[in-house]
């Protein structure tokens, strides 16, 4: 059964979140700290975490770098803060997903929901070339020219899909559609910003290109 690990310190946004969950029959666990969170990861499994950012004492950033150090639960950050470079930083941290509060409950509730499905689709025996990128799907590893590259989950999700289209345009709305299953606003800079990080990591492995930006369309694995 779905586990989901709610890290909030208002009570009431907890239970919000809480309830909204048990509706669609999603199990949830409650910590009012980023300790409790840790500590109730360090003895059970859980398939995402919602994070809030503005914790006492051990704050959502130290959290989510804590989750990625060691745990492969999927991590949705849930924060008040509107920043982009804040939003960027976090996604660079291995954030999933990033939702402002106030938050509409049928969108978190969506995004959750991509979420395991990203989970429950996974296909464990393929592995997956393309000249020196190789994905390995059992392990959820990517290689290039033979060195394991450090990706989130959303730049993993989002090179496995260019994989099965090589040499092919695919539009920033295809991409959102399909990684995040909502709706894609136009001015939405998500998909850029992760590109944008999975090329840095590229960069710093191989002076090939393999992305090649297809202007006013998106982007394609070259």
């Amino acid at each position: 059964m779905t586990e989901i690990l709610i890290i909030e310190d208002d009570i009431e946004i907890a239970h919000v979140l809480s309830l909204m969950l048990a509706k669609k029959e999603i199990r949830s666990t409650i910590a009012y700290s980023g300790e409790e969170g840790i500590s109730l990861l360090e003895n059970k499994q859980f398939d995402i975490v919602l994070l809030d950012l503005m914790l006492p004492q051990m704050n959502g950033l130290e959290v989510l770098q804590k989750i990625r150090d060691k745990y492969k639960s999927k991590v949705i950050v849930i924060s008040a803060k509107h920043d982009v470079k804040e939003k960027v930083m976090l996604l660079e941290e291995g954030a999933d997903d990033y939702i402002t509060k106030p938050f509409d409950q049928e969108e978190v509730t969506a995004r959750i929901l991509v979420q395991l499905r990203n989970l429950s689709g996974q296909d464990n025996c393929v592995v997956k070339t393309w000249k020196a990128l190789k994905i390995d799907k059992s392990k959820r590893e990517v290689t290039l020219e033979n060195q394991l590259l450090k990706l989130t989950n959303a730049e993993y999700e989002i090179l496995n899909y260019f994989m099965d289209y090589p040499e092919r345009p695919i539009t920033k709305q295809q991409i959102y559609e399909n990684i995040w299953s909502g709706p894609y606003l136009g001015d939405d800079n998500t998909v850029s910003m992760h590109m944008s990080n999975i090329r840095k990591k590229f960069s710093e492995v191989t002076e090939t290109a393999y992305f090649k930006t297809i202007w006013g369309i998106g982007f394609m694995l070259i």
